[in-house]
């Protein structure tokens, strides 16, 4: 057969009716063709624009793929108006108004096909066609891939579109196509898009990837079904769903997803099964608005990149999960806003590196027989509105179980809080709360700890092994407003048989338990967190500040720091005396940087410095406020500044005292609202510059990018105070200021091997400088008591000497 020309066998209902001819043309063997005749196409290049409309076989020579190459000037190369056979060609087009392959009508059967164009699409499904596509491949940088619209249907099986000027499959107009075992990838548009009402895809098997934009968009009442299929490697989220959405995903794996892995609202439903979601810079869910609802089953979301919650619902959103794991995560849930909900069944939570389950805003959370384990905090139901119930669940391995604050009201019924390192239960600032068949062992701290004279209630809740105690209820200074305390009914303890509530007029009462094995350390940061709770605030200063200063230097260390707080004391003091002889004072800005490692006293002394500007006047109160991000910034637009400025106004006339606050400023805040909390910041420091001194605090280099990415706020600080590490002559001096204060001593050889220990320790990010002295303080008075316990009668050398085996084991 000569190239160029069309070989036909013309095919009848007998045999004596086949006969063979061939043209010259492609358009001409098409127009002699009937019916079930067989078009072979020698291999040539063809410049026709060819209307199939009959239904004919159309292909190319067996065994050279790809040697027919259909391609015109412009307009459309190849449309197919019947149930035709198209297979082995090799589409071009050129025209960027109209498609490379258009199927208008029929049940056409296209297979190995290969589309190399820029046109509008690669591949034109509409109206009432249903064709069958197998093993085609498109290649479009200038336009959609493979595009199903008007109704339009059929099934692609195996095919691949290697690249798309925008999105990779776009189905619209009400079309529902079929994928199987497709691939979709470097697109410059989503992979899979669908969109308006009665559209619909149904993919099976397939891989959508290398995406400049979302992976699979649903949008505008459209519906699509997605099975054992991957969605990774995409530069904005891997599924966006939108306006009225409803997307099932069966068996699927989302991942390596530098945005949001789904992306819900206006709407949108989303039913997930046996789906892992893994690797994602934000959200791994992200749910928003009323109406919007995730039903979550044997999911797993695990592995973030970023610093964001891995299930984040808002603005009124419904997700549930059942019997799903999330995993390795900053934050795991946040639930915020009215009308939220998060209901969590049956599912396992851990290794959570902040907190598990947030609930603020006035959401609502509901977990039942869930498992919370190796996070910092469990649960914690932040404000006003915000409840819910957690029943039946265990929280093991936090710093703290559950915490209440600020006016929530939470539900917890026969839940267990296993070895926190703090409390197991925390109730602040508010907090209200119902604990019902509640237990708490192991705890490093309290079992519950309710302070500001909270009005939770306790009924049948049991302690074991709690290092400070049981159950700890302190009024703080009688807050009528948060309550007159807890509520205690047939709550026991291993340390008493029967747990009273504190009487209404003792500040501070620890009901059927001791305070534990040691007292607050005077100079240490006390760990449990306490949003935004004040210092006591007297109407004058009770000391003078020398009085002041001379407590400072009764620190251990800190010598530097120590001459530092001395020389703007002494600035201060001699501009108030220019004023006063009606000289020019200098102008000292007074708000402070403090850097260094935790436990290095920066709490102390800005508890210290605040006392001492109000002993000078400088200051109404003097009174410390010590807030983190947490405190300040919220979970959507607007909240930030109502809690900044919260925080501001409980520091008037004292310190605001901003830990970690490199943590308003990450290196990635594409959609962070910390930046929020600094501008509001500044504006505030600027319009009340006398009402309130602000210090900052953090490690030392997380503090310089601080201050050089925010220039506004650098400018606002007079001096940075660098507080050093304890040395381990500092540590051990702190250890035996503790020891006296506890009316313990330390044997003959005690003191070296505790510099040998303290030489020795590990001094990683996890070193706590003074909080190690106070640890292994702790845990040398723990094992001298079991060590003395053994004794008959032991004296009072036996109770109050430490040794140097009563030293825990290297960490």
């Amino acid at each position: 057969m000569a190239q160029g020309t069309v070989q036909v066998t013309h095919t009848g209902t007998s045999r004596w009716r086949r006969r063979t001819g061939e043209y010259a043309s492609l358009a001409a063997a098409l127009e002699a063709a009937a019916d079930g005749d067989v078009l072979t196409v020698a291999p040539g290049t063809y410049r026709e624009n060819l209307v199939v409309q009959r239904a004919v076989t159309l292909r190319g020579p067996e065994g050279s793929a790809g040697s027919v190459r259909i391609a015109p000037v412009d307009g459309v190369p190849l449309t197919v108006c019947a149930s035709a056979v198209v297979q082995d060609l090799l589409v071009e087009g050129q025209d960027s108004a109209a498609p490379a392959l258009l199927v208008e009508e029929g049940t056409p059967e296209l297979m190995d096909i290969r589309i190399v164009t820029r046109s509008a699409a690669g591949i034109e499904v509409r109206g009432g066609a249903r064709p069958t596509v197998r093993r085609c491949t498109v290649d479009n940088p200038a336009g959609v891939g493979i595009s199903v619209l008007d109704g339009g249907g059929g099934v692609f099986e195996e095919c691949e579109v290697v690249a798309a000027g925008q999105s990779g499959i776009s189905v619209r107009g009400g079309a529902h196509p079929r994928l199987e075992r497709c691939r979709v990838h470097h697109t410059a548009g989503a992979g899979l898009s669908v969109t308006g009402e009665q559209s619909a895809l149904e993919a099976v098997g397939c891989e959508v990837y290398e995406v400049r934009g979302s992976g699979v968009q649903i949008s505008a009442r459209a519906t699509a079904h997605l099975t054992d299929c991957d969605v990774h490697r995409t530069t904005s989220d891997g599924v966006t769903l939108d306006t009225d959405a409803v997307l099932t995903l069966a068996d699927c794996r989302i991942h390596d997803i530098p945005e949001n892995a789904v992306d819900l609202r206006s709407r949108s439903i989303l039913t997930m099964t046996r789906t892992t979601v893994r690797q994602f810079g934000r959200n791994g869910l992200s749910v928003w608005d009323p109406g919007t609802r995730v039903d979550a089953n044997q999911c797993e979301i695990h592995d973030s990149t970023g610093d964001y919650p891995a299930v984040w619902v808002s603005d009124g959103a419904t997700v549930v999960l059942d019997s799903c794991r999330v995993h390795d995560v900053p934050d795991a849930l946040f639930v915020l806003d009215r009308g939220s909900r998060a209901d969590v069944v049956d599912s396992d939570i851990s290794q959570v590196r902040n907190t598990a389950v947030s609930v603020s805003d006035g959401a609502t959370a509901q977990l039942d027989d869930c498992r919370i384990r190796d996070a910092a905090t469990g649960a914690w139901f932040r404000d006003h509105g915000s409840g819910g119930t957690l029943s039946g669940c265990t929280v093991d391995g936090t710093q703290t179980g559950v915490i209440v604050t600020k006016g929530a009201d939470p539900t917890i019924e026969r839940c267990t809080v296993t070895s926190p390192a703090e409390a197991g239960f925390y109730v602040s600032a508010g907090g209200r709360g119902s604990f019902h068949g509640c237990r708490v062992t192991g705890s490093g701290g309290y079992g519950f700890h309710v302070i500001d004279g909270c009005r939770a209630t306790l009924k049948k809740c049991r302690t074991e092994r709690c290092a400070r105690g049981g159950y700890e209820f302190a009024d703080a200074g009688g807050d009528q407003a948060s309550g007159t305390g807890p509520l205690v009914e047939d709550c026991t303890s291993d340390e008493s048989a029967h747990v009273r509530p504190p009487a209404p007029e003792t500040a501070v009462q620890t009901a059927g338990s001791s305070s534990g094995l040691l007292g607050t350390i005077p100079g240490q940061r006390v760990t449990e967190q306490e949003p935004l709770v004040a210092a006591s605030e007297p109407a004058r200063p009770a000391r003078t500040s020398e009085a002041v200063l001379g407590e400072l230097d009764l620190l251990v260390g800190l010598d530097s720091v120590k001459r530092e707080v001395r020389a703007l004391t002494d600035m201060i003091e001699v501009g108030r005396r220019r004023q006063q002889a009606g000289l020019k004072a200098a102008s000292a800005r007074r708000h402070l940087v403090f850097t260094g490692s935790p436990g290095t006293g920066k709490t102390t002394v800005a508890r210290l410095y605040g006392e001492i500007l109000a002993a000078l006047g400088v200051l109404e109160k003097g009174h410390l406020v010590e807030v983190s991000r947490v405190d300040l910034v919220g979970e959507h637009i607007g909240s930030t500044a109502i809690r900044t400025q919260e925080a501001f106004d409980k520091a008037r006339g004292g310190v605001l005292f901003i830990d970690e606050a490199y943590a308003l400023s990450p290196e990635d805040s594409g959609r962070d609202f910390g930046r929020e909390a600094i501008d509001t910041l500044v504006k505030l420091m600027e319009d009340h510059r006398e009402a309130v001194v602000v210090i900052v605090a953090g490690y030392t280099a997380e503090m310089e990018r601080f201050l050089t990415v925010n220039p506004g706020v650098a400018s606002r600080f007079s001096r940075t105070i660098t507080f050093h590490d304890y040395g381990s002559e500092e540590l051990l001096r702190i250890v035996e200021q503790q020891a006296d204060e506890h009316e313990y001593r330390l044997a003959p050889g005690a003191a070296e091997a505790l510099v040998k220990y303290f030489t020795a320790i590990p001094k990683g990010p996890a070193f706590g400088n003074g909080r190690t002295a106070r640890q292994t303080f702790e845990a040398m008075v723990e094992r001298h008591a079991g060590r003395v316990a053994q004794l008959p009668e032991p004296s009072t050398d036996d109770l109050t000497l430490l040794y140097a085996e009563d030293l825990p084991e290297l960490p």
